[in-house]
């Protein structure tokens, strides 16, 4: 059976597009692109949720202890803590879940002090995804950006986001579609943490609040969709599982750079969903 044509699929959104999907039980695919090096603007906090699993489950950490994030340690972004304004107290497993819901910046910042990016590079080499690379944190992200340009958000300016070294994955947090299927189809199968963590990490992937990509595709009662989101200009991303009720279970992986600038673009968002649908469908023909 031919491989769906993605390609034109992208062009009609003015996107180009990146893909891979697979079935995590029988390890059919289909792809577009798959192994192309990307930026994972917010997607980069899906490896570092696996690595502080992995510590508590190694006892190297306390899920539970108690943080404390100054009001002046603020990382920018709209959500989370990085749009609160005063002190927060709340357990290192309820900055996870901020990180991966709402993708709150700060919590992902505070997060990777306690974890080590050196200890999330290394469990990825352990688990063979030599692709995927952690080399900034979200405040290096922003302040990146700043520099390349001379101003901060919006960027709408096409010099300006051809300067940006944080949509060059040589010079910023990266991975492929592929990699990223490989890392979602391990916390399905319990093989990237305990079973305990992996099924912890399945719920919070589950409460990601975005609907207007991955899930806009699967718009049904009995399909569940979990995810998780990456944008920066031009930029948009969603990796996540998207499960059957006869048990089917797909991971997906969708890339997207749009040709224009514009920072809402309703057609870029939703090719997501109807790619990631072409490729689940392809799939469970």
């Amino acid at each position: 059976m031919s491989e769906p044509d993605y390609a034109a699929l992208f062009r009609m959104a003015g996107v180009t597009g990146w893909l891979h999907a697979c079935d995590i039980d029988s390890g059919r695919e289909s792809g577009h692109g798959a192994d192309e090096p990307m930026p994972l603007a917010s997607v980069y906090k899906l490896p570092l949720l696996v690595e502080f699993c992995r510590q508590a489950d190694a006892g190297r950490l306390d899920a539970t202890a108690p943080t404390t994030v100054p009001s002046g340690r603020r990382v920018p972004g709209p959500t989370g803590l990085s749009a609160m304004l005063d002190d927060v107290t709340m357990s290192l497993r309820d900055l996870a879940y901020l990180m991966m819901a709402v993708s709150d910046n700060t919590s992902a910042d505070v997060l990777l002090d306690r974890v080590g990016m050196d200890a999330v590079n290394a469990m990825l080499d352990a688990f063979g995804l030599d692709g995927t690379r952690m080399l900034q944190s979200g405040r290096d992200l922003y302040e990146t950006m700043e520099l390349d340009t001379g101003h901060g958000w919006p960027y709408l300016d096409p010099d300006d986001i051809s300067r940006m070294r944080a949509l060059d994955p040589a010079h910023t947090n990266r991975s492929t579609p592929r990699e990223m299927t490989r890392l979602l189809s391990m916390i399905w199968r319990d093989e990237a943490a305990s079973p305990q963590s992996c099924s912890w990490m399945r719920g919070v992937l589950n409460m990601q609040v975005w609907p207007h990509r991955l899930a806009s595709g699967f718009p049904y009662d009995d399909v569940e969709v979990g995810g998780k989101t990456g944008s920066l200009p031009t930029l948009r991303t969603e990796v996540g599982v998207v499960e059957y009720p006869d048990g089917g279970r797909y991971a997906v992986a969708v890339f997207t750079r749009s040709f224009s600038t514009a920072v809402i673009q309703p057609r870029a968002d939703a090719v997501i969903g109807t790619a990631a649908r072409m490729a689940v469908d392809h799939l469970r023909r």
